[in-house]
């Protein structure tokens, strides 16, 4: 599939390499040096996939991933980072990036995760544009054609990646979704990614649906298994799910 890629890298040598590898694979790249412009490009028209740096001057990855879904925008994010500890990780992942890849990385290895998003997303937008209708649990709706999520009739804005996780879990009120389960909505069977981004996405959606994330009524943990999406009115078993 050729898609439109932005590359925000102001390393003039990644970002050539990066440019010529997604070339080779038919998608046409725009490459800019810092998060500003990055910004500005992630704005106009509709591009596909944003490949973003965390280091750069003007404004870090950080800051551009918290601006673009702050103002709403659903554009796949996949962020590269010298920075190897856990916590700086899912910080990105907390902030609404849909995968990440440290510094020093494999082009090859970064073509695949690429290519792994831009299918992620054809898929979604393929079902978007289905019969799909409007799924309900209690008082959550997930609107699939129109990439919404409502609780008691309030929007709720969501990343591609806690919609994938939604959206799944939704379609299957009640069942346990083990982290691995889970992970594969998300990337597919990769082995480097880790299970705790499931974690981070599941956390982030509390925030955003429970109205105590805290003490969840709706999106609970199974202990020992994973996690299940339950209608509160309808009661749940708190021995076992939190």
């Amino acid at each position: 599939m050729c898609a439109h890629v932005i590359v925000a890298e102001d390393d003039a040598k990644q970002a050539e390499l990066v440019r010529r590898y997604l070339e080779r694979e038919g998608h046409a790249v725009t490459v800019v040096g810092d998060g500003l412009a990055a910004l500005e490009r992630a704005r106009q028209g509709t591009p596909d996939l944003l490949v973003l740096d965390v280091m750069m001057p003007r404004a870090d990855g950080l800051d551009v991933v918290r601006v673009l879904r702050a103002e709403g925008r659903e554009l796949p994010v996949l962020m590269l980072t010298a920075r190897s500890t856990e916590d700086d990780l899912l910080l990105g992942l907390d902030l609404g990036a849909d995968d990440y890849m440290t510094k020093p990385y494999s082009p090859r290895e970064l073509m695949a995760r690429v290519r792994t998003l831009l299918r992620r997303t054809r898929r979604d937008s393929d079902a978007d544009r289905g019969d799909d209708t409007v799924v309900r649990v209690g008082a959550l709706a997930v609107d699939a054609r129109r990439h919404e999520v409502a609780v008691d009739d309030v929007r709720v804005t969501c990343t591609p990646g806690e919609f994938r996780l939604l959206s799944a879990m939704a379609a299957e009120p009640g069942r346990v979704f083990t982290r691995e389960q889970l992970l594969a909505e998300l990337h597919g069977f990769d082995r480097y990614i880790s299970s705790r981004t499931v974690d981070v996405h599941i956390m982030n959606l509390r925030k955003k649906i429970e109205r105590a994330p805290r003490r969840p009524a709706r999106l609970l943990t199974v202990f020992g298994v994973g996690y299940k999406l339950v209608d509160p009115a309808k009661g749940t078993s708190r021995a076992s799910a939190r």
